[in-house]
């Protein structure tokens, strides 16, 4: 499976500003969240990327994308009808091939020699099917993403059969359908904000959009189609995503890449400055 092209979606009503903020990097540079999320696809050996935007935002993405402006192909959503719709936009763009998904509200530290996408698309390519990374959340985070359920594949760690998909559950929800072998009691594996997605999916979610109606579009019950017609897997990446669109979402994120940066010491001794000014203070 060849996977050449990737699919950002950048367009909804609480997420169009995110991937403009800035963060300083690992590497001690400041970037935006935009030309971060680029650099990950870039890693993973993606050679055209679409920027799914709401009409009028292609100014500032193309902007915040550096000196990656020429890999981006825009697209507007007019109206904002959903994250399926906003992925859907991109039929044209991928075609019939396979394409790596992210959402541009979340940044990632990778716990490996190669970056987060890169991990899913070599995943990806090995299977040859539709592959969602997953992380293990504590059960009062299940508000914020979709959880899926299954079971183990025999003999490959960290690899799962998706069996059942819940666009943000409650606790009760999860516990009596979203059970996976192998987890900590409290815990899910939710999506990770990458995929690889098929044409199949495109095909589900068009029928979605053909459909019509007032209710938005969303990609989760597209994806929980898909596994009932053939294979989907989900794998656990070495890193974890941090969600920049959350309650000290953009705190904790610019944290935790300053933590595992190259400047982590001198983060350290101002963190513990600030600390003992508190307790002084306080």
């Amino acid at each position: 499976m060849r996977i050449a092209k990737a699919v950002i979606t950048v367009a909804g009503p609480q997420q169009s500003r995110l991937p403009l903020q800035r963060f300083v990097d690992l590497d001690g540079s400041e970037k935006s969240a935009l030309d971060i999320i680029i650099e990950e696809v870039v890693a993973a050996q993606v050679e055209q990327i679409a920027l799914v935007v709401r009409p009028g935002d292609e100014g500032m993405f193309a902007e915040a994308a550096g000196n990656h402006e020429s890999l981006l192909t825009f697209i507007e959503q007019p109206a904002p009808r959903g994250y399926g719709e906003a992925v859907y936009r991109a039929a044209d763009f991928v075609g019939d091939e396979p394409f790596l998904h992210l959402v541009g509200d979340h940044l990632y530290i990778s716990g490996d020699s190669r970056r987060c996408a890169q991990q899913l698309v070599e995943v990806a390519r090995v299977e040859e099917c539709v592959v969602s990374a997953v992380q293990a959340t504590r059960e009062n985070r299940l508000f914020q993403y979709g959880t899926i359920g299954g079971r183990p594949v025999a003999g490959r760690k960290g690899l799962y059969e998706v069996e059942n998909i819940i666009e943000k559950p409650t606790p009760t929800e999860a516990e009596q359908h979203l059970i996976v072998p192998g987890q900590r009691a409290g815990y899910y594996l939710c999506f990770f904000g990458m995929h690889v997605l098929t044409p199949t999916v495109m095909e589900s979610l068009r029928d979605s959009v053909e459909a019509g109606g007032n209710e938005p579009v969303l990609l989760t019950p597209a994806l929980a189609k898909v596994s009932t017609h053939e294979r989907y897997l989900a794998t656990e990446l070495r890193g974890t995503r941090y969600n920049i669109g959350v309650k000290y979402g953009l705190l904790t994120t610019q944290l935790a890449l300053a933590l595992n940066g190259d400047e982590r010491e001198e983060v350290l001794t101002q963190l513990v400055e600030l600390l003992a000014n508190r307790t002084t203070t306080g």
